[in-house]
C-alpha cells in the first residue's frame, strides 16, 4: 500500500491508528468546509456540519468499502449533512415558472454575464446561487467548483444520472434568470 494516499490513513486508522485521521481532516477539511459554507450561508453553522461531517465519517470509517473514492464518500456525507440542515431551516426560495425556465435561449444562458469583468460575474453568479435551494447550489458547486463528475455525483447524492444532468440544465437557465433580472433590476 502506498504511502501517504487515503487508502494509507484509512488503514492505520482501522488499524486503531485514530490520530492517522487528522491527516484526512488536513485534506478535506478546507474543501469540505467551502462546500458546506455555500450551502448553509452560515459560517458557524457551516463549521459546526464540517465536525460533523468529519465526525460521522470517522464513526463510519469501518463501512467505507472502497468502492468509490473516500473524497466522494466524504462528500456524500457532507452533501447529506448540510442539505439535511437546511431542510431544517426550511428556507423559502424563489420559484420561476416551468415556461421561464424553458423560454431561455442557450446564447442567453452562455452569455448571461453580459460585458462585466470577471469580479462583477463572479458577484452576479454568487448571489444568484442564494436564490436557488440548498440541493440546486450544493449540486451546481460539486460539478463546476470542484469538478465532480456526474458518476460521482450519483454516488454522492443518490439521484440518477440522467435526473443530474436535467437538474443541472435547469439550474443553469434558472440562474440566467436570476441574473438577468440583476441586469435589468
Amino acid at each position: 500500500m502506498e504511502l501517504y494516499t487515503d487508502a494509507y490513513y484509512i488503514k492505520r486508522v482501522l488499524e486503531g491508528d485514530t490520530a492517522s485521521f487528522a491527516c484526512l481532516i488536513d485534506k478535506y477539511g478546507k474543501p469540505i468546509h467551502g462546500l458546506i459554507l455555500r450551502v448553509v450561508g452560515n459560517k458557524e453553522d457551516a463549521e459546526e456540519l464540517a465536525q460533523d461531517t468529519f465526525l460521522k465519517a470517522f464513526k463510519s470509517l469501518p463501512s467505507f468499502k472502497g468502492d468509490c473514492g473516500f473524497s466522494t464518500w466524504i462528500y456524500r456525507i457532507a452533501y447529506n449533512t448540510a442539505i439535511s440542515h437546511v431542510r431544517k431551516r426550511r428556507q423559502e426560495f424563489l420559484a420561476i415558472e416551468e415556461d421561464a425556465i424553458e423560454s431561455v435561449p442557450e446564447e442567453e444562458e452562455e452569455e448571461m454575464f453580459g460585458e462585466d469583468g470577471p469580479e462583477e460575474r463572479i458577484r452576479k453568479l454568487e448571489e444568484a446561487l442564494t436564490r436557488i435551494p440548498p440541493d440546486e447550489r450544493a449540486l451546481v458547486l460539486l460539478f463546476y467548483w470542484k469538478g465532480k463528475s456526474v458518476e460521482e455525483l450519483t454516488t454522492i447524492t443518490g439521484l440518477t444520472a440522467s435526473n443530474i444532468k436535467v437538474k443541472l440544465y435547469r439550474i443553469r437557465k434558472k440562474l440566467a434568470i436570476f441574473i438577468k433580472e440583476t441586469d435589468n433590476g
